[in-house]
């Protein structure tokens, strides 16, 4: 059953709760999301800051460093709060809708926490979040924050998807990129290299696509995604462009995640970065 038709099953049972009972479930929920966040700054607050490793690079990613920290990385960061709105297409749906997002990861290992809020159906909206912290994921889409009509735990399979989210959205934060923490990179050719996490006990890679002036453009898998899952998780590319400088950074502002098969892509998630801060330990 897709996420749309277990939220209009839902709707009967929502219909039937007082204003205050909503209200009280939606504060919950934040709650929840707040303490997830709090774990990932914590965690990101006690690891030690950067020590930049001096393992060869391969060319592209040499000119996407100088590219992106032009004054030389800033290895005291520890964690990013990221706000996004754009357009957002449900599991099992074709139709995308308007959404805002919030986003905070941990810049030294792989420990994020991802949330959102989108319309249903007139009034209805729904508030979706999946956490990756310490190498387990968690993830919920709750109807009017009440009723729970997504619920996915961690497998080996969904832990390996979220490690890979988190590669997938590092160029926000690219001090994470760098040499000497979880990532290795390879070289593909001119243009490209193989970035790898490792952490966990688990490892994820995706291919590095990189412009003329440095900048990443796009992340993609090797693999060919399950397109019938009831989640996005990880989506399989992502592009990235308008490039701004924030706390001596290059960070891409604009982004489309997409899951990909048989040679072709299936946007999910459309939009921009609305405001990004960096924490220091």
């Amino acid at each position: 059953m897709t996420w749309l038709r277990r939220s209009l099953l839902a709707l009967a049972l929502i219909l039937a709760l007082g204003g205050g009972t909503i209200v009280w479930f939606a504060t919950s929920t934040r709650s929840q999301i707040d303490a997830l966040e709090s774990a990932v700054a914590q965690r990101a607050g006690a690891t030690a800051p950067l020590t930049i490793g001096s393992d060869a690079l391969p060319e592209p990613v040499a000119r996407y460093f100088a590219f992106a920290f032009p004054d030389g990385p800033p290895t005291t960061i520890a964690h990013a709060v990221i706000e996004m709105s754009g357009q957002f297409r449900r599991p099992g749906t074709e139709a995308f809708q308007a959404t805002t997002a919030r986003q905070v990861v941990n810049a030294r290992a792989p420990d994020m926490v991802f949330s959102a809020d989108t319309p249903i159906l007139g009034p209805i909206w729904a508030i979706a979040y999946d956490a990756f912290i310490g190498g387990h994921m968690q993830m919920r889409a709750r109807l009017l924050s009440t009723i729970t009509v997504m619920a996915e735990d961690g497998s080996p399979e969904l832990d390996r998807i979220s490690l890979r989210r988190w590669l997938l959205e590092s160029p926000t934060f690219p001090v994470a990129l760098l040499p000497g923490g979880p990532v290795t990179w390879e070289p593909v050719d001119e243009d490209r290299a193989r970035a790898t996490v490792r952490a966990y006990g688990a490892e994820a890679s995706l291919i590095a696509t990189f412009g003329p002036d440095g900048a990443l453009t796009r992340f993609d898998a090797e693999e060919d995604g399950d397109l019938t899952t009831p989640y996005h998780g990880s989506g399989e590319h992502v592009s990235r462009s308008d490039y701004q400088l924030v706390g001596g950074m290059r960070v891409p502002m604009r982004f489309e995640i997409a899951r990909a098969a048989g040679g072709r892509t299936y946007p999910f998630w459309t939009g921009r970065i609305t405001t990004i801060a960096f924490a220091e330990r």
